[in-house]
Order: structure tokens, then sequence, then C-alpha cells
């Protein structure tokens, strides 16, 4: 499935021919770098494992003919984010999709702190210091700028058994959701995006378990789509049947259901 030209024309009008994504490497995010590819935009591609970065880059100049630019480097460190800010201040990138995260999961008190600094580091830190970088560059621009930030269904309440992933999420929903209208009066589109679980190598790295997935490719088109049009998106009908079932109930009911849904996730832990 691709992008409908109508909708290539809006965003390129809009935002110009460059797009940034971060954690492009797998699940998410290399959908989301390879529709934009797809649809001409060049690219900025980030990632940790530098092979699988520099092909990538490789296959979208010569499946499209775009120009992809690669930056090796862990984002949960300050001085990684430094560099890839620094590598693209010359571009006048219209699109910003901060996609870059992984999950924890289990019993807090048994977990590795070390990780879980890290996680706040990379799924908060990262995405504060590159929309203060993004949206500071974009308010000087003559033409608008989109930022997209990766929240997740777990953001609307707190999630026993993973309980800092989920804070993680939660401050990324409210962030977005107030950077959306404190930066409407510069021309500059929050979209936070919300989906639920997604078949990628998310739940590998969190140890979960997860049962129903979507696809990465099934939330790509839509996240896409809904840059400029929307603030917060649910993607795929699988998000939004979990959260608006959800939302029936007062939130320590969803913090019990959610704990039920962690809990499965995460039994083979125990």
């Amino acid at each position: 499935m691709k992008l409908k030209n109508k909708t290539v024309d809006r965003l390129k009008k809009d935002y110009g021919n460059w797009a940034l994504v971060t954690g492009a490497t797998s699940g998410i995010g290399k959908a989301l770098a390879t529709k934009l590819a797809e649809a001409g935009f060049n690219l900025v591609i980030t990632g940790r494992r530098e092979t699988q970065l520099n092909s990538l880059s490789t296959e979208f100049f010569d499946q499209y003919n775009v120009e992809s630019i690669p930056i090796v480097g862990d984002l949960s460190r300050k001085e990684a984010v430094d560099s890839l800010l620094e590598e693209t201040n010359h571009l006048s990138i219209g699109i910003v999709i901060l996609n870059a995260g992984f999950g924890t999961s289990g019993k807090f008190v048994n977990s590795d702190i070390q990780n879980e600094l890290n996680l706040v580091d990379l799924n908060c830190k990262a995405v504060l210091q590159m929309s203060h970088h993004f949206c500071n560059k974009m308010k000087d621009e003559t033409r608008k700028g989109a930022i997209v930030l990766l929240s997740s269904m777990v953001a609307f309440q707190g999630v026993p058994n993973a309980a800092n992933y989920g804070a993680s999420k939660a401050y990324i929903q409210s962030f977005g959701e107030g950077l959306a209208r404190e930066l409407k009066p510069f021309g500059i589109d929050i979209l936070c995006a919300a989906p639920g679980p997604v078949k990628s190598g998310f739940a590998d790295r969190a140890n979960m378990n997860m049962g129903m997935s979507l696809l990465p490719e099934d939330i790509a088109i839509p996240i896409i789509k809904a840059i400029g049009k929307k603030s917060t998106l649910l993607p795929g009908f699988l998000t939004k049947f979990l959260v608006y079932s959800l939302r029936l109930l007062p939130r320590w009911g969803k913090i019990r259901v959610m704990e039920k849904v962690m809990g499965g996730f995460t039994k083979h832990q125990k």
C-alpha cells in the first residue's frame, strides 16, 4: 500500500522534501522511513546498527532515487543526540519523526535500574532535546514544520508490570498535547501516534510475549497521513478497539485491566 499522490503533494507543499526518522532500522521506524522514501522524500535515518542502517540507506537510493543520509548513534547518550543535531543543522528538515525508543517489563523492584534510567534517557530526554532543537529551527522557516512523537496506548493510564515504560509514554503523550497548542501559531504541527501492540523487535527487547499485534506496515501510512491533520492518532482498528474499550472505565479500572494485560505478556518471566 502506497501513500496517495494527494497526500504526498500536501506533505511536500507544507513541509518540503526532507524528513528525519530516528530508530529507522527496524519495526515502526523502518516502515515509516520506507513509506516516506517510496513517496520521494529525502531522508536522514538514524539507528545503532551501522550495517543495517547503511544497507537501508543504499536501498532507498537504489529503489526510490532519493537522498538518504545514515547517522549511526545511540540516542540514549546525549553526545549522540548532540552529534545528530550538529550533522543535520545545515538541512531544512520539515518532518521529524522521533521514533527511537524501547520498553521494559516485569516487576519494577526486580529491574535493572541502569536499564530503566537508559529508557528514560532515550524515550524522554532525547525526545525533549530534539523537539526543542527542531521546533526552534522550524519556527524560523517560511514553510510549516511537523514533529511526530511515538506515544502508545499505554500512555493513558498507569501500567503495572511495565510501570516505567508506561510512564515514559505518558510523558510523551502529555508533552505532545501541550506542544501542539503552543506551536500551532508558529505553523508547527505535532502528532502523537499512539499504537497498540506491534510485531517488531520491541517485544524481544522488552521481554514480552504479546498476543494480538499489528504489523508496522499497518500503521505507517495512517501515521504519515495524519501529519498536519490530527494531534493524536490511534493507528489501526485493534488500537482503537482497545483504547475506546478502556475509556468506559474509571482510571483505577483501566489500571487493573492493564495489569491483567501486561501480566499475560510477562507471565513467562515468573
